[in-house]
């Protein structure tokens, strides 16, 4: 096992007080730098920077960063929400080193979801029926995480199919 133990930073914001969400940083015990270029090809960073290596990925809403020593995640609900997060890297980056001959190391931004091909797929008819002033916007938000198929009400069971069939192979789920 690579990474045993961290411990958890939990801030909320002083240039916004009353803001609803908190982000973290848990501190890494041990060294997980070796890990992270295989983290990135199982779960396909949004970014990725060689030296020193670090990650970030997009899910949900949210902004992940591993990096050698840290793992930084921004607007979550609360602390239990963060220790989900980071509980469930401990495992994905345990399970990526543990398995590391079997995989390939990825240097590079993995591919991301395209907003004009969730676009397609949506209705085009700007509702507003998903919270959003247009389809667009809302697949953009899609495209980022923070929303899924089945946050479009009018959305028929062929397309959101499809759209999930597309987000799968972008996604991972904590």
């Amino acid at each position: 096992m690579l990474l045993e133990s961290y411990s958890l930073e939990i801030i909320n914001s002083e240039c916004m007080p009353g803001a609803m969400s908190v982000h973290c940083f848990a501190h890494l015990d041990q060294d997980v730098g070796e890990a992270i270029p295989y983290l990135n090809a199982v779960l396909g960073g949004f970014t990725y920077v060689k030296d020193p290596p670090t990650v970030t990925f997009k899910s949900q809403g949210k902004l992940i960063t591993v990096h050698p020593k840290k793992i930084a995640i921004n607007a979550l609900k609360d602390e239990a929400e963060a220790k989900n997060i980071v509980e469930w890297l401990k495992r994905e980056i345990n399970t990526a080193w543990e398995k590391r001959e079997e995989i390939e190391p990825l240097y590079d931004v993995a591919p991301q979801p395209q907003v004009f091909e969730i676009l397609k797929l949506l209705p085009k008819t700007n509702c507003k029926e998903c919270g959003q002033p247009t389809c667009m916007v809302f697949a953009a938000q899609v495209a980022e995480g923070a929303k899924g198929p089945e946050d479009c009400p009018p959305l028929d069971k062929e397309n959101s199919n499809k759209l999930a069939e597309y987000l799968g192979r972008f996604r991972f789920d904590f």
